[in-house]
């Protein structure tokens, strides 16, 4: 019995020496410091160097820059287009980027997460996994990276990162830029500190889509918070917005239904007993 109960001290003792030994195996010393609060440089349209609408000259294909207009026509008309954001629906991958609320990133020997109060959270497998066949497809996709030290300084720089397996639908921003519904996107990004600016973040975004000519890359930027404050947020909390098969319609104040555009008509009442006229 002693020697039984001997063995499986000296088990657990092995096993904590293992686990001890991987954490240290974490040199927080060879990574960057994307440590602190991250809030996004320029306005929430898809390339932040550009202006939002046409003026973004995404290189759409015929089909989807039909679509895209159709979107900016119906915002117009005051309508929401293509952006399903005010259903609650989650952004998803490559618009989760734009961070529209403050992102924090904090890096493990084997994930590295990237956090915000606006969506889900994103994991980017740095482990040495390779990106999988099948895997059950998600809003923010499915991350692998790998670290790389560009100057050979034994520290490393910049984050790879391959994300693919989204579902849809999603797009670019707010005006509806549309991303095509087969869901084949393929994003790759490089995430770096400004070598000038240690508070300065920057990620090269390349995605590669059917609903574009061509693949399309965007640099976005991100200023560090020295003093930061994490706010709590939920999109369902006080949303007005009701959608009822495709339109949009809103709850006034005294918990009346609305109109969620000039002309819009009323939904199908036909399962409520109606008022003869």
């Amino acid at each position: 019995m002693y020697c039984g109960n001997s063995i499986k001290s000296a088990a657990a003792v092995i096993t904590l020496t293992m686990m001890v030994c991987g954490a240290w195996a974490h040199d927080e010393s060879k990574y960057p410091d994307f440590s602190g609060q991250w809030l996004r440089v320029g306005g929430a349209q898809w390339d932040p160097s550009k202006p939002g609408g046409l003026a973004q000259q995404a290189p759409l294909t015929p089909e989807y820059q039909a679509i895209y207009e159709a979107s900016l026509a119906a915002q117009g008309a005051g309508g929401h287009g293509s952006d399903l954001r005010w259903t609650c629906r989650t952004s998803g991958m490559p618009r989760i980027m734009t961070a529209v609320y403050p992102i924090e990133i904090i890096i493990q020997p084997t994930t590295t997460y990237i956090l915000s109060e606006y969506v889900m959270p994103r994991r980017i497998y740095t482990d040495g996994r390779t990106r999988p066949e099948i895997v059950e497809p998600a809003f923010a996709g499915y991350s692998v990276g790998r670290w790389i030290d560009e100057n050979s300084d034994g520290r490393y720089d910049v984050l790879e990162v391959e994300t693919t397996h989204m579902k849809g639908p999603r797009d670019f921003d707010v005006d509806g830029l549309p991303l095509h519904k087969d869901n084949q996107t393929v994003i790759k990004e490089r995430i770096f500190l400004d070598k000038a600016n240690p508070d300065l973040l920057h990620d090269e975004i390349t995605t590669t889509d059917h609903a574009l000519s061509r693949p399309w890359t965007v640099v976005k930027s991100y200023r560090r918070e020295k003093n930061p404050i994490w706010n709590e947020y939920d999109c369902n909390e006080a949303n007005n917005h009701v959608a009822i098969g495709k339109e949009n319609y809103f709850l006034s104040a005294d918990g009346y239904l609305m109109p969620g555009r000039k002309g819009q008509q009323p939904p199908d009442l036909r399962y409520f007993n109606q008022a003869r006229k």
